[in-house]
């Protein structure tokens, strides 16, 4: 067979044709262990126990280290999961460097970490590469952590420029790159040594499963530790979770790139509204980081945007409450739409401004999307 598009390989799901019986749909493959033969052998490849990677797994890890130009991939039980199995891989005394907005459960958790594990962790600013490059210089640094672009102030990061920067001082340097999805940017072909995903997200895409994912670039010394965490700690992704995830990345490419289309027609449509005193969305000519953006991003810029509201808190909470079609609801990346007023998530001791709501665009109708927000504005 020639190579298929990444569109193919996602709507086929890892599905290869071998001479046997095969439904269209790839199949579950249920089991947590696996026969040997009389000689008490595996058969080849095969391992002996779910938590070390079974057949269950591997289709939808394949499809992910094809999709993102990896050797290979591995799926955890949760966003944090993996990302707690990357940063395990560092030692008592070593430095992260990562951005000051990121998603807040992985900040509050490194913040906690590093203090009891003995690591080392500063912040910059997710949208200035001086402040990445001035901050992974001041001392001996390991880890470079990006997150592009980043939630929710949609912060875009140079990932070629940051590579270079934290190669050069020595550090591996890992992109969370839930936002963009390989659809839109694939880190690993810009430098990224390891590319991180809550596949919660938007690789599932339905709100139904919890599951995280990591690909590497190379069999390096950190892809190495990340698969050894994720096998001592039990942090493997179930089988059924697995084929829900492969069957939300066959929608994945449609999916996106729908978002991405609505996202910026209500992008544009908010910078209109006299109650909206700003919006933020790598789409928008506005935003600081658009041209980049247009460099660093293929086929959209995302279906994340953050508006903020004259008047306040008061005036965000108001907007939310009032909408219809929008749900009230924490997580991104399904094909229904979801309004948050991200302050109240994050607490007192977030970086979010209180004015604003972060917005995940599904796949309704952009006019009923827009007349929502609309009349939820006109409640002000």
């Amino acid at each position: 067979m020639t190579e298929l598009s990444p569109e193919t390989y996602a709507a086929r799901g890892s599905l290869e044709a071998d001479g046997g019986v095969h439904p269209v749909v790839p199949p579950l493959l249920a089991g947590t262990t696996y026969l040997r033969d009389q000689n008490y052998q595996l058969p080849a490849e095969q391992t002996p126990y779910v938590r070390l990677n079974t057949p269950g797994q591997q289709p939808a890890e394949q499809l992910l280290a094809k999709l993102e130009q990896g050797t290979a991939a591995a799926l955890f039980a949760s966003g944090t999961a993996a990302a707690s199995a990357i940063v395990l891989a560092l030692k008592p005394g070593d430095r992260i460097v990562a951005p000051h907005v990121m998603y807040c459960g992985l900040r509050d958790w490194l913040i906690t970490f590093c203090e009891r594990w003995g690591l080392a962790l500063a912040f910059y600013d997710g949208a200035s590469i001086d402040s990445l490059a001035d901050t992974v210089a001041q001392a001996s640094t390991q880890m470079l952590w990006l997150e592009t672009p980043s939630n929710p102030l949609w912060d875009v990061t140079d990932i070629s420029a940051a590579a270079k920067i934290g190669k050069d001082a020595g550090a591996w340097v890992v992109v969370d790159s839930t936002v963009a999805t390989p659809v839109l940017t694939q880190p690993l072909t810009l430098g990224a040594d390891i590319v991180f995903h809550s596949a919660t997200k938007y690789l599932n895409g339905h709100s139904d499963v919890i599951a995280g994912a990591v690909v590497t670039a190379a069999d390096h010394e950190l892809w190495q530790a990340v698969v050894q965490n994720r096998k001592q700690v039990g942090a493997v992704l179930g089988s059924f979770e697995s084929w829900l995830l492969l069957r939300g990345m066959r929608t994945l490419f449609p999916r996106v790139r729908l978002a991405c289309q609505s996202a910026l027609e209500i992008a544009q449509f908010l910078e209109q509204q006299d109650q909206v005193s700003e919006v933020l969305y790598p789409g928008l000519p506005s935003h600081p980081g658009h041209q980049l953006a247009k460099l660093q991003m293929n086929n959209g810029f995302s279906g994340m945007l953050s508006l903020r509201l004259n008047g306040g808190a008061r005036a965000a909470l108001q907007v939310a409450g009032a909408c219809q079609v929008f749900l009230r609801a924490t997580s991104l990346g399904g094909v229904e739409s979801l309004v948050e007023h991200r302050h109240s998530i994050e607490g007192d001791d977030s970086p979010v401004p209180e004015d604003l709501l972060r917005l995940s665009i599904g796949i309704e109708s952009v006019d009923d999307l827009k007349a929502d927000l609309s009349q939820a504005l006109a409640s002000l």
